[in-house]
């Protein structure tokens, strides 16, 4: 069952954020979690949901999920085992509207004292001047794509021939 935020392990203003930002708590998330201030973008969402993650603060999480944030929060029996740890951010992007965000992110936890990572990217929306978590786009790290450009037809053949690709080793392809 989530405890209120201000029970929670986080309630120490000056300690530094658990998100990873670098900046105490009280600057960052502590405001967005209490609800003294709305988050001004995706990724400072995403960054208050993972502080309420680690705090436990479920009633939060269920206010900022798109599913359930406009029905009321009821607590679910058995709470998570992960203890979260660290949260990476490596991208916000903006959307095709204004309204929608997306944030790549790493977050680290502990289950059975072995270390996990989610890696997931995030898509949120903003509704009514709230920025909203809607769901996750992918799970694990990006794709692998080939930066490499391929001959065209025309081109010299890369395997060094000298004859045109489309003459040596196209055919083979």
């Amino acid at each position: 069952m989530g405890t209120p935020h201000d029970a929670g392990t986080l309630q120490e203003a000056d300690r530094s954020c658990p998100c990873g930002s670098g900046r105490p708590f009280g600057l960052c998330c502590g405001p967005v979690l209490s609800g003294s201030r709305q988050a001004a973008t995706a990724e400072e969402l995403m960054r208050a949901r993972f502080c309420a993650h680690v705090d436990r603060d479920f009633g939060f999480l269920h206010r900022t999920h798109l599913p359930t944030a406009h029905k009321p929060y009821v607590p679910l029996p058995g709470e998570p085992s992960t203890q979260w740890t660290r949260l990476v951010v490596h991208s916000h992007a903006p959307g095709r509207t204004p309204d929608t965000a997306t944030v790549d992110f790493s977050a680290y936890g502990l289950e059975d004292r072995v270390e996990h990572v989610l890696h997931e990217k995030a898509e949120f929306i903003r509704e009514g001047g709230s920025w909203l978590y809607t769901r996750a786009l992918r799970e694990g790290p990006e794709p692998y794509r080939n930066a490499e450009k391929k001959p065209g037809r025309n081109d010299p053949c890369p395997c060094g021939s000298g004859k045109k690709y489309k003459h040596c080793c196209l055919p083979k392809a």
